[in-house]
């Protein structure tokens, strides 16, 4: 029985090449039962004619499906369904109506869900004014070597990385990269040791967390601070207490007596991109020794520094090991990535690898093998040089338009980053004005839920420069402006 070349057709969005998408076609033809074995495919020219498509593409497609077992070529007489194919579930689900007989509220309650995170839309793509953080730019990515290091990383040499079970260890190439290239330029001295890798600096600042803190402990958190890093401490039932920030960041002599532990994103703050100077690192050190409790450095936007270089970090100014230093490849290359690393004393490193191995071993061997080749051939820091340089015009353009526009701006940032802290006037609803902005193809983050929420102020929103092409952000700037003053206020 021969296969119609009509059983076929191809479907707008699809994500690949049309070599891909006609594999898939039959593939799932063959899987879900609707192609059986000895069936004979629709001939590549007619196939190709049917589709719209040139005739080696198709053959391309067969060539791929004869390699897979899926297809066998017979010479002459054509492409025909294997007969040693993968075959299709001998049964079937069971299509009825299912009754939810368990209370999840009561059984689970809601320790994770109450924890808000700020909502952000999965199609940003297609907003023409996305002024949303951390996202990463198909036009400065690096995708031709990328794709190299990942095909080297799945080659016969590094097959045992690629598909060994690491148990909790990491790839040793990339920590000793991270080692010997990465922390040294933000003054750390570590080594392997004292390194582990994690599924990006939320992973890592949970793994922290959870070796430090438990139910009711006192642990002090930036005020404005990173949601994410709330939601983690409010699900570990830890006391939070936040501590207001200024304009040079955390004030050491603000902090709480009596915590376990300290957060800070001391280089850089999040979300206000304020520095704390070295007077005041030194002096949150000192109490830390003197009050005996720790500090969490999230370290996560220093390669962003295109002003002037960072501050060394406050890890670098740590002599008795009482900083916990997270750092971050998801910001400097995708946020998809998932990978980050914890740097500190052994022994902490020692506990936090075997709550690690417990809950995930280790981050996929892949993935740490082509980082290492991305990093070791200098592809990053390529990449980096491309990030801050398009980023510097960007600032610039969105400075001169916030400037024009009349729009105030609560924190700038010394070194760089990728985002602005702004402030609207007092009465503005920062969450009703994101709302009114998407209907308009403008996207900004609220700021409510950056900061302690019996406290949280209304009027805050960041706006980053990270996703958006530098000929729209004016335009789109304007637009807030116009929403803003549409609201009833003035410009200023």
């Amino acid at each position: 029985m021969s296969i119609p070349a009509e059983a076929f057709f191809l479907t707008a969005g699809f994500n690949g090449t049309l070599q891909q998408e006609i594999q898939q076609m039959v593939a799932e033809g063959i899987l879900r039962g609707r192609f059986r074995a000895g069936e004979k495919m629709p001939s590549s020219r007619g196939l190709a004619r049917h589709l719209g498509v040139s005739r080696i593409t198709v053959t391309l497609a067969y060539t791929e499906l004869v390699s897979g077992d899926y297809l066998t070529s017979r010479g002459r007489s054509g492409y025909f369904i294997s007969d040693t194919a993968p075959r299709p579930p001998e049964f079937k689900p069971v299509d009825a109506p299912r009754r939810e007989g368990v209370d999840w509220a009561a059984l689970i309650g809601g320790r994770f869900t109450r924890h808000a995170l700020p909502a952000k839309p999965e199609d940003w793509r297609s907003y023409p004014f996305p002024f949303i953080y951390g996202q990463a730019d198909a036009a400065l990515f690096d995708h031709q070597n990328w794709r190299q290091c990942a095909l080297r990383a799945l080659g016969r040499r590094d097959f045992e990385v690629l598909t060994d079970d690491f148990y909790e260890r990491d790839d040793p190439m990339l920590v000793e990269y991270i080692v010997r290239n990465i922390l040294p330029r933000r003054g750390i001295a570590a080594r392997p040791e004292e390194v582990l890798l994690t599924m990006g600096a939320q992973n890592a600042l949970w793994i922290a967390a959870e070796v430090l803190t438990g139910q009711g402990t006192r642990v002090a958190v930036e005020n404005p601070c990173y949601p994410g890093l709330r939601a983690i401490l409010g699900q570990l039932g830890a006391t939070i207490l936040p501590v207001n920030v200024d304009e040079e960041g955390l004030p050491p002599e603000a902090v709480p007596e009596g915590v376990r532990a300290v957060f800070t994103t001391a280089s850089h703050h999040c979300p206000t991109n304020a520095t704390m100077p070295i007077k005041r690192r030194a002096a949150l050190l000192e109490r830390a020794v003197a009050e005996d409790f720790l500090i969490i450095e999230d370290d996560y936007e220093f390669e962003m520094s295109f002003l002037k270089p960072a501050a060394p970090a406050l890890k670098s100014l740590d002599r008795e090991g009482r900083v916990i230093y997270a750092g971050s490849f998801s910001k400097s290359l995708f946020p998809g990535l998932r990978l980050g690393y914890l740097v500190a004393s052994q022994g902490f490193i020692r506990e936090a690898r075997a709550l690690r191995a417990a809950m995930l071993r280790h981050p996929p061997g892949h993935i740490q093998r082509t980082v290492a080749y991305f990093l070791s051939l200098g592809h990053y820091d390529a990449l980096i040089n491309r990030l801050n340089q398009a980023y510097k015009r960007r600032r610039t353009v969105m400075d001169e338009a916030i400037a024009q526009e009349g729009l105030e701006i609560a924190g700038r940032g010394a070194f760089g980053g990728s985002s602005f802290w702004m402030r609207g006037p007092e009465a503005v609803d920062t969450d009703r004005l994101a709302q009114d902005l998407r209907a308009k193809g403008v996207l900004i983050e609220p700021g409510r839920l950056f900061f302690d929420p019996p406290t949280a102020p209304g009027n805050y929103y960041r706006l980053a420069y990270s996703s958006i092409a530098q000929t729209r952000i004016p335009e789109g700037i304007a637009l807030i402006a116009g929403a803003l003053r549409a609201s009833g206020h003035k410009r200023p």
